[in-house]
């Protein structure tokens, strides 16, 4: 009966501290003192078999979910920031005052009071003001634990993390002084992750940031982008340059003495990182994971791998194994003519990507005309809106409708565009024998050959085609003839340096998937062009048509296992 009495007061507490009470528990750790004074008395007077397993079973869930199941991570571009500040520090040229400018101010202001100083927030820097404090709430009602990290997406330099502090201050987190928040830069750009190494050393030597590392334990995160990388640059150049950002990030970590975990920012299609992670460590550097792995798993991926019980379980064992692998397995030797050559890759084919993506002024009408993106933007099937600014160039698009577009036409540009020029370069640089010795056993491009041909397999041009006839502008044919040509250029190359003659020769059990579902992919791309020329024509009206069209968008979506 006192075991009973006891557990009845601790679940009325649990459900005082739900509805914020003053009679609940001012955090996790006062129920687990609780039941830790069950468990304890269980053990000692001979309860083994009388209800311990029961409590200890509870106990053990408490110390993992604590509150509130999952911590939730707070993430802002560091763009807006900079609106922000402007805003609150009255100085409306500060977006555009140089990196080091910044750096210097906010050191002026975290030296002062920053909670006193500055201007009145207005509606705009009220909302960033009133996320930090939804974290300090959140920490109370839940446990230091319920809020994770802050992630500054777009960071280019100190001033982009000093900022976060500035604000988090400005909002009153940090009442005692003490600064409760870890702040987490997110590289997304190829010139970001070239600079990963530099970024992260001025930030260890920052005077203000390197001492709040410090009393976080000496611990940093920092997050590499997958998603803006490859829109920015093309597959190849996002992945070397990912590749290289780690090896700097652990080699600065290593010789700081700091404890370092890289953040994965991957998507669901090749293009954005997807892919088995199980290879992703295979071909990672040394150093770069330390028995900690970190990423974010998005869209139908997470359905996929883990909707299921007994499938969830066998992802989580390959990634544990595979994070065992990475750190006993002795590090890959790599001939620096090889590294050289992958350098070469990456910059070719990012040229011929970017010449046509950017530096092709027809090239934003030609995609907002031979995709369904105009339909996408107008989907709720995103945590985000499909733009981050206002405006309609490809530089304002967010990846994830930028890539879905080109799988709803059956193109799948973002996943392959550039790649042919650049092995064409690099065995140039190399003479094909040794390009061919190097595509066969460097894990890292045995890799991203095998997602490669995985998106070649998937796209058919000749569909393709048919869109750019029925919905494309006047100079559509020429840059779509562009397009095929460096299709046909990438399956040439992947195929000889890989000696096959067919895609997915290696994968047959893939490859048949793909031929089995494309005839009932095939109809819905016919009648997705013939209704989107019609629902354009018409002014894109809501309605029927409206609705026929995104079931066509949803259905070749589930066909091709891919959205975005």
């Amino acid at each position: 009966m006192t075991y009973r009495v006891t557990l009845q007061l601790v679940a009325e507490r649990v459900k005082a501290t739900g509805s914020d009470d003053t009679l609940g528990y001012d955090g996790p750790e006062g129920l687990l003192a609780d039941l830790r004074t069950v468990e304890e008395s269980l053990e000692a007077g001979g309860g083994r078999h009388a209800g311990l397993h029961e409590v200890r079973r509870l106990r053990r869930r408490v110390e993992i979910f604590k509150f509130h199941l999952a911590a939730l991570d707070l993430r802002q571009d560091a763009r807006e920031h900079r609106d922000v500040l402007a805003e609150l520090l009255d100085d409306p040229t500060w977006p555009e005052r140089s990196a080091d400018d910044r750096v210097r101010r906010l050191h002026e202001l975290l030296a002062d009071n920053p909670a006193a100083a500055g201007s009145a927030p207005t509606d705009g820097s009220r909302r960033a003001l009133d996320a930090f404090r939804a974290m300090a709430e959140g920490r109370r009602r839940f446990g230091r634990e319920s809020v994770g990290p802050f992630i500054i997406s777009m960071t280019r330099g100190v001033d982009d993390v000093l900022a976060v502090l500035y604000l988090a201050r400005r909002a009153g987190l940090a009442p005692d002084g003490d600064l409760p928040l870890d702040v987490v830069p997110l590289l997304e750009t190829v010139p970001d992750l070239q600079r990963a190494g530099p970024i992260f050393e001025q930030l260890l030597d920052d005077p203000v940031y390197g001492p709040h590392m410090g009393a976080r334990g000496g611990r940093q995160t920092v997050m590499v982008g997958y998603s803006d990388s490859s829109k920015d640059g093309g597959l190849f150049s996002s992945r070397w340059s990912l590749h290289e950002a780690e090896a700097a990030l652990a080699a600065v970590a290593e010789e700081r003495g700091i404890a370092l975990t890289i953040f994965h920012g991957r998507g669901g299609t090749v293009s954005r990182g997807g892919g088995k992670v199980e290879n992703a460590l295979r071909t990672a550097p040394p150093s770069s994971v330390n028995l900690l792995l970190r990423l974010t798993e998005q869209g139908e991926v997470i359905d996929t791998k883990y909707g299921l019980p007994s499938i969830a379980l066998r992802e989580l064992e390959r990634m544990m194994g595979a994070v065992a692998l990475h750190h006993t397995a002795p590090p890959e030797t790599v001939p620096e003519g090889w590294t050289d050559a992958a350098a070469c890759i990456a910059r070719a084919s990012r040229d011929a990507y970017r010449a046509l993506v950017y530096d092709t002024p027809e090239f934003p009408d030609f995609f907002r005309g031979v995709t369904p993106i105009d339909v996408i933007e107008r989907m709720t099937i995103g945590s985000r809106p499909a733009a981050r600014r206002s405006g309609h160039g490809i530089e304002d698009l967010r990846a994830i409708p930028w890539v879905f577009a080109w799988t709803q036409n059956r193109i799948i540009l973002p996943g392959w565009y550039g790649l042919g020029t650049g092995l064409a370069a690099a065995v140039d640089r190399l003479g094909e024998p040794e390009a061919v010795r190097m595509t066969r056993s460097w894990s890292f491009l045995q890799v991203l050959l095998d997602d490669v041909e995985m998106v070649l397999a998937k796209s058919d041009l000749d569909i393709g085609a048919r869109y750019v006839e029925r919905l494309g502008g006047p100079a559509a044919a020429s840059l779509f003839a562009r397009v095929r040509a460096e299709f046909e250029r990438t399956v040439e190359w992947v195929l000889r340096l890989r000696g096959t003659s067919e895609l997915l020769d290696g994968e047959p059990v893939l490859r048949r998937s793909i031929r089995l579902r494309n005839p009932y992919v095939d109809p819905l791309s016919f009648l997705q062009v013939d209704l989107l020329a019609r629902w354009r024509d018409d002014a894109r009206p809501e309605g029927p048509l409206a609705d026929a069209l995104l079931e066509t968008v949803q259905g070749i979506a589930r066909g091709l296992k891919n959205t975005g």
